[in-house]
C-alpha cells in the first residue's frame, strides 16, 4: 500500500472517531442527567442492602425519596436509629427516636402439637400449597406451613424452620418486612423489641374447632382479657390480640392461659424449647 493510501485511511479512521467523539459529547450534554448531591450524600449513609422494607426500590429509590422529601429520614429500618441521624444531618432536620420493631411469627402449632390431614409430597414453598386441598396438610387453616418461603427471602438469616413453624431470631431480624410479604398465611406481624409478651396464634375457627386440629391455638376464652389489669387484651373472631402500647409485661396472661398460647419473649426463638437447633430452610 503506497504512502498516500496509509494517509488517506488514517484520516478516514480519524474523521471517524472524531465524529463519534463529537456526538458523544453532543449527547452527554443534550441528556445530562442532574446530581442531586444531597441525594448521593444519603444514599453512602444507607446500608445497601436493597432489601425494599422501606417501601421503596432499593437504597437507591429510598434516597431519592429522602432527598425529596417524601420519606421520613428514619424510613430505614435496617439503618435503624443511627442512619436516620446522619440522613437528618443532611436534610438538616431532627430524627425522631423510633422504637425498634421486630418480626414475629403467630403459630406455635409444631409437629407435636397439629393435627395433619395427609402426607404432602410436593414442593417445598408455602405459597404453592395455597393450591392444594386445605391449603396444606395442616388441619388448621390459619397455621404456620413449615416450608421456609419468609426464610428464603430473609436477607439477614433471621428466619428459621424450628420443628415445622417458621420462627425469628430476634437479635437478627431488621423488620424490613419481607417475610410478611411472602406469608401466604398472613401470620407474620412486626412488633415492638421491647415487647414482654405476645400472642403466638392466628387462628379465627372457634375454639372446639382449634381445640381438635392444634394443641397449642387460641380457644378465645377470653381468660386472659379478664385478668390483664390494664386492659391490654382483647379477643376478636375467637384470638387474642395484645395491644403493645398498654402491655406492662406483668405475665398474668401467660400464667393464666390454658392453652399456652400467649409466650415470653427473648433474643431467642421461642419455639427452640430446650434444643437450639433449628433446620434448614424451606426444609419439611
Amino acid at each position: 500500500m503506497s504512502i498516500s493510501g496509509i494517509l488517506i485511511a488514517t484520516a478516514i479512521v480519524g474523521g471517524i472517531g472524531l465524529f463519534i467523539g463529537l456526538f458523544l459529547g453532543g449527547s452527554a450534554i443534550l441528556f445530562k442527567v442532574e446530581v442531586n448531591e444531597k441525594e448521593e450524600a444519603i444514599l453512602a449513609q444507607l446500608p445497601g442492602n436493597n432489601c425494599g422494607g422501606c417501601g421503596y426500590p432499593g437504597c437507591a429509590g429510598l434516597a431519592a425519596a429522602l432527598a425529596d422529601g417524601e420519606a421520613p429520614v428514619t424510613a430505614c429500618q435496617v439503618g435503624g436509629a443511627a442512619v436516620g441521624k446522619k440522613v437528618g444531618a443532611i436534610m438538616g432536620v431532627e430524627a425522631e427516636e423510633g422504637e425498634h420493631m421486630v418480626a414475629f411469627v403467630q403459630c406455635r402449632g409444631t409437629r407435636d402439637k397439629i393435627k395433619v390431614d395427609y402426607d404432602y409430597v410436593g414442593l417445598h414453598d408455602c405459597r404453592m400449597l395455597s393450591f392444594v386441598p386445605n391449603g396444606g396438610a395442616k388441619s388448621c387453616n390459619f397455621g404456620c406451613l413449615g416450608y421456609g418461603s419468609c426464610a428464603e427471602v430473609c436477607p439477614f438469616d433471621a428466619i428459621h424452620i424450628f420443628n415445622g413453624v417458621a420462627q425469628v431470631d430476634r437479635e437478627a431480624c431488621k423488620a424490613c418486612g419481607k417475610c410478611i410479604s411472602v406469608c401466604p398465611k398472613n401470620l407474620i406481624t412486626l412488633i415492638p423489641y421491647s415487647a414482654k409478651y405476645a400472642a403466638a396464634c392466628n387462628s379465627g375457627d372457634k375454639g372446639p374447632i382449634t381445640m381438635k386440629d392444634c394443641r397449642a391455638g387460641c380457644i378465645g376464652c377470653g381468660i386472659c382479657t379478664k385478668n390483664c389489669p390494664e386492659g391490654a387484651i382483647k379477643v376478636e373472631n375467637f384470638n387474642a390480640t395484645i395491644d403493645q402500647s398498654k402491655c406492662i409485661g406483668c405475665g398474668i396472661c401467660a400464667d393464666k392461659c390454658p392453652k399456652n398460647v400467649i409466650v415470653m419473649l427473648s433474643g431467642r426463638p421461642v419455639c427452640a424449647e430446650g434444643t437450639g437447633e433449628h433446620e434448614e430452610k424451606g426444609e419439611d
